[in-house]
């Protein structure tokens, strides 16, 4: 069954959000991608908030990347100057 992972995250005060965007499309979609990641979507909520949707496989595929991904979501927090604001997760259980 496939799972998904929705974070939301706020670029911080002074830091260029079209800048972040970047680094965010070059280096971090490409390398959940490479983790097993089958989609993922990033959506601007605000003037400086993100919400990004990852569509895994499976849990077992998530699960499996999880150690990488940590260390991804710390790189952000210093490379990209923002930080995670909250995290949502479980199996897709309907769909239209």
């Amino acid at each position: 069954m496939r799972y998904v992972t929705i974070t939301t995250w706020e670029v911080l005060d002074g830091a260029d959000f079209d800048l972040t965007m970047e680094r965010v499309r070059a280096k971090r979609l490409p390398a959940l991608k490479q983790l097993g990641a089958e989609r993922i979507q990033v959506l601007r909520t605000s003037d400086r908030t993100i919400a990004a949707i990852s569509e895994w496989p499976d849990r077992t595929t998530r699960d499996t990347a999880a150690e990488f991904v940590e260390r991804v979501r710390k790189e952000v927090r210093t490379e990209d100057h923002s930080r995670m604001t909250g995290e949502m997760k479980g199996e897709v259980v309907a769909e239209a």
